[in-house]
C-alpha cells in the first residue's frame, strides 16, 4: 500500500523513518535529502529484502525528484507486499520549501532522468526526420523512436532511461554511498 507524505509532514520525521531515493545516483549526488539513502529505480528488486526489513521496524518513505519514480517504486514495493509512503512532489518540492539538500563536495547538477529521456528522444526523432531528408528511409528511425516512447507509457518502463543510467555522469563517484552502503544501512536497526 502507498500512502502520501508531504514536506510537512516528513520533516519533523526524518530521522524516524527509512528514506530511499531511487534516482540515478548521479542526480542523488546533485543533492538530495538529509538521511535519504540512494537505491537507484533499476536496482529496487535487488534492495527488496533490505526494504523489507526497513519496513518492518517502521515506516518506509520513498522520494525520487518529482514524485513519479518515487510512485513506480511504491507500486513495485506493494507488489512485494512492502508498505511504503510517497513524498508528494519529491525531492523539488522539498527544496522549494526552503529546506537544505545534501550535496558532496564538487558535486555538478545532474539533469533529472526523465528530462534526460525527453532530450534524448526529441533529439534522436529531430535526427531521424532531418535524416528523412536526404534518405527517405531514415523517419522510419524517428517513427521507431516514437513507437518506442509510446510503449514505454503503456508498459509504464523505460528503455532509454534505463540505457542512459548507464553512462558515467548517472553512475556513483568514486568514494560515493554505493548501493551496497545503502542496503547495509536498511538492514542494520537503527541505533537508540
Amino acid at each position: 500500500m502507498t500512502t502520501p507524505l508531504t514536506v510537512e509532514q516528513l520533516r519533523p520525521r526524518l530521522g524516524q523513518l527509512a528514506l530511499v531515493d531511487v534516482r540515478s545516483p548521479g542526480e542523488y549526488a546533485a543533492g538530495h535529502i538529509p538521511g535519504a539513502l540512494n537505491v537507484p529505480l533499476d536496482q529496487l528488486d535487488r534492495a527488496l529484502p533490505a526494504l523489507r526489513r526497513a519496513a518492518d521496524r517502521g515506516d518506509l518513505a520513498v522520494v525520487c525528484a518529482s514524485g513519479q519514480r518515487a510512485a513506480t517504486a511504491c507500486r513495485q514495493l506493494a507488489d512485494a507486499g512492502i508498505a511504503a509512503l510517497v513524498l508528494t512532489g519529491g525531492t523539488n518540492a522539498w527544496a522549494a520549501d526552503g529546506h537544505p539538500l545534501n550535496r558532496p563536495a564538487g558535486a555538478r547538477a545532474v539533469w533529472a532522468m526523465d528530462r534526460q529521456v525527453r532530450f534524448a528522444a526529441g533529439s534522436l526523432v529531430l535526427v531521424g526526420l532531418f535524416a528523412g531528408l536526404a534518405l527517405p528511409g531514415a523517419r522510419w528511425f524517428a517513427a521507431a523512436i516514437g513507437a518506442g516512447l509510446v510503449l514505454s507509457a503503456v508498459t509504464d518502463t523505460c528503455a532509454m532511461g534505463r540505457a542512459l543510467g548507464r553512462l558515467p555522469f548517472n553512475r556513483p563517484r568514486p568514494g560515493a554511498p554505493t548501493l551496497d552502503d545503502a542496503l547495509t544501512a536498511l538492514a542494520t536497526p537503527p541505533a537508540r
